[in-house]
């Protein structure tokens, strides 16, 4: 069993340690209210009894909340005022140099929860560990200085989670949809040198990597950019190849048909857009950004984007070459084809490419089978989605996430026309769902009681956030404000009027519905009543961004948290304020926004019907998924999954796996196995644990992740039951 110190270090659990601290407070006070040596061991026993059972690393704060338990337990309370007593000077102590203990730590690789962080970061690497160290000190200031105490202390506790603290010092904001369109057709400027619209396809995908590499490191979140920007330029080049084509025919003195010309230059264009495409796909897996991992962007696949029915054939052909690529996968170091992280693939599911014999169905089976061997492309219907993003004009629209699944609210400009990319979000605050149900006690008064407070709490924080990048001057991020990432102002002019009137949205995260609901009336949300109640959850979720909305002009709206590191952190404050309760503080994880558990036995069609009255409450994002196993000889399969999300849910994924061990060239499913009570990683063939010699992807958030995962998503990933 293992322990996680104070600045990280998992160290083993030692029961003596224990026996010698408890004994200290013993010596402290008078003979007659001591305790025997037998008492003081079995203090020691009981705790790494229940630190047992926990089925995880306790942290040492909470092994010490158990000592003093078992001190109370023996009438010993002196004892245990001293106990207490010296903890709390300790803590004062510490206070001043805490945040020097976790950046030594995280350096030497010894800090656990640093480690396990973030599924797309390694942190052995400079660059991250860089990256992490400032945001140590970004923590730091903002818990001391930047945030309201009463709103920290509610973080520390998990009764909400303040996102992203470790970027909150600077202004910076949260993801965005990138008007790559803008700055390829007029121009942008990256570290001071003036790009020009490009004069072939692929010039443009490599300005566009230059431009996604260059956002990546002015924001913490996603981003997002789409296929249709750079669909104009296959024509570009086309007239470009054509002109040389005839000139080479020319000089040489040789008359060639019409047709044969086309063709020869149809297949140097197919040449230059599968260079261009992979240009994108190597330069995004191999860019280091300032944050210390490959941009997190995610590429749109919209047919229906194309302004013209030539566009969208030259788009068609992006699509369909990006789609190979991916399929294929990229070398790792030992030259096998493994599934990389990024970039995430979107594919709309539209009228032209989801019904057999419909023009486009072939990019759609081709999807398929992407899907089935990569985990991407993820799907967004048409038909749904201009069911549900209506604008102030009653139009319906269709449009990419931001990242991997967070949304902008439908917006029209001073001119009356929709406008979704050069829009951004300023951040997410998070309600632990989970904590309100279980402190209410079974009582829906008490419930709604605590909502309402938890809801002011979150407020107030979101507020921090608005208020934290108020004033932020257009020089903090010059490819964001001033050369058209996201807008063209002027030096010194701040980003003020674009975080008021829906241009912006601030995010009200929400997690742990399941649980939730479970705790309050028993019942699941694939019961009636269960599914009932978490409506009523959502709905009134819904009411409180829309007041906050109205009264500030601030477009305020409901995120489903894709939870990586804090479902963990949520688990834990649960288990530490209200015990082990069955279905509800059980897991070392909880439930990410309004999923069914994990553990639940569920048809996949019936999964994606449920879960879409939920993701239309949803409206400032959420993604739903299926997990399937090998679907590779199963496609037919795939492809019904696929037509049931058009016809039923606007956002969803199917979830598979992508494993490769570098011992012994295994390349099925990595085994998760339990040792002296912590999961890891194993190869079902050679036994090979070492983390470093195996390649593993799990779709976790939304999103891939390829450097493994705390305890808490790694119990969460061996659960997961079969939906297919």
């Amino acid at each position: 069993m293992k322990i996680i110190k104070r600045s990280g270090t998992e160290v083993p659990f030692d029961r003596t340690k224990i026996e010698v601290a408890v004994t200290k407070a013993n010596e402290s006070v008078i003979p007659s209210e001591r305790m025997s040596a037998i008492q003081i061991k079995r203090i020691a026993e009981d705790v790494e009894s229940a630190a047992l059972n926990m089925n995880r690393s306790l942290s040492v704060e909470e092994i010490q909340d158990m000592v003093e338990d078992q001190i109370m337990n023996q009438r010993a309370f002196s004892v245990a005022r001293r106990y207490i007593t010296y903890r709390y000077t300790r803590a004062l102590v510490r206070k001043s140099n805490t945040t020097d203990n976790q950046i030594l730590s995280l350096i030497e690789c010894n800090n656990e929860e640093v480690k396990q962080e973030n599924s797309n970061k390694n942190p052995t690497v400079n660059s991250v560990q860089r990256d992490y160290m400032a945001g140590e000190v970004s923590k730091d200031i903002t818990r001391r200085i930047l945030l309201p105490q009463d709103i920290v202390a509610a973080h520390d506790e998990g009764l909400i989670h303040f996102h992203d603290a470790d970027y909150f010092a600077q202004h910076m904001h949260n993801c965005d949809l990138v008007n790559l369109e803008d700055m390829l057709q007029n121009g942008t400027v990256i570290s001071g040198t003036l790009i020009e619209k490009p004069h072939s396809f692929s010039t443009a995908c490599n300005i566009a990597t230059q431009i996604i590499a260059q956002v990546a490191s002015s924001q913490y979140g996603g981003q997002s950019i789409s296929l249709t920007h750079l669909a104009p330029f296959v024509d570009i080049s086309r007239k470009k190849i054509l002109a040389e084509v005839k000139d080479e025919f020319s000089s040489a003195g040789i008359e060639v048909p019409d047709k044969a010309v086309s063709e020869i230059v149809e297949n140097r264009l197919r040449d230059e857009i599968r260079r261009g495409v992979q240009t994108i796909q190597y330069q995004v897996v191999t860019l280091m950004t300032t944050n210390g991992q490959a941009p997190f962007v995610t590429v749109f696949m919209y047919l229906n984007e194309a302004r013209s029915e030539q566009e969208k054939a030259d788009l068609a052909v992006i699509i369909e070459e990006t789609l190979n690529q991916r399929y294929q996968g990229v070398k790792n170091q030992s030259g096998v084809w493994i599934t990389p992280a990024f970039p995430k693939l979107i594919y709309v599911l539209e009228e032209d490419n989801i019904a057999p014999g419909s023009k486009y169905y072939y990019l759609t089976k081709l999807a398929a089978k992407c899907t089935a061997k990569r985990m991407v492309p993820d799907y967004i219907s048409e038909k749904i989605m201009l069911q549900n993003k209506i604008d102030k004009n009653g139009e319906g629209h269709c449009y990419t996430c931001m990242g991997c699944r967070s949304f902008l609210t439908p917006y029209v400009d001073e001119d009356g026309n929709p406008k979704y990319y050069g829009r951004f979000n300023q951040g997410v605050v998070t309600v632990n769902l989970v904590d309100i149900g279980l402190s209410a006690q079974k009582d829906m008064e008490r419930f709604w009681q605590i909502f309402d407070d938890r809801m002011e709490l979150c407020h107030r924080a979101l507020q921090c956030r608005h208020e934290r990048l108020t004033g932020t001057l257009s020089d903090a991020a010059p490819i964001l404000w001033q050369h058209g990432a996201l807008l063209r102002l002027k030096s010194g002019e701040t980003i003020d009027k674009y975080l008021h009137g829906g241009y912006s949205t601030l995010s009200l995260g929400y997690a742990g519905l399941w649980e939730c609901v479970y705790s309050l009336i028993g019942k699941k949300l694939t019961e009636p009543e269960g599914e009932a109640l978490g409506l009523e959850i959502m709905r009134k979720l819904n009411e409180y961004t829309a007041k906050w909305k109205a009264a500030e002009n601030i477009d305020y709206s409901l995120y489903g948290t894709p939870l990586e590191s804090t479902t963990y952190k949520f688990a834990r404050c649960l288990q530490k304020r209200f015990g082990i309760i069955k279905g509800v503080t059980d897991k070392s994880y909880i439930t990410n926004s309004y999923h069914v558990h994990v553990t639940e036995p569920i048809d996949a069609f019936d999964k994606l019907a449920l879960e879409s009255k939920f993701q239309a409450l949803s409206p400032g994002g959420a993604i739903s998924y299926v997990e399937v196993p090998n679907m590779n000889d199963n496609l037919d399969a795939v492809m019904e999954v696929m037509k049931f999300i058009y016809d039923n849910i606007m956002y969803a994924e199917l979830n598979t796996k992508s494993d490769y061990c570098q011992v012994c060239g295994y390349d099925g499913e990595m085994q998760i196995i339990e040792e002296d009570k912590k999961l890891v990683w194993e190869c079902p063939n050679c036994k090979n644990r070492d983390q470093s010699k195996m390649n593993v992807a799990r779709r976790t958030c939304g999103y891939i992740g390829t450097q493994f995962w705390n305890q808490g998503r790694t119990q969460e990933i061996k659960e997961r039951v079969l939906h297919l």
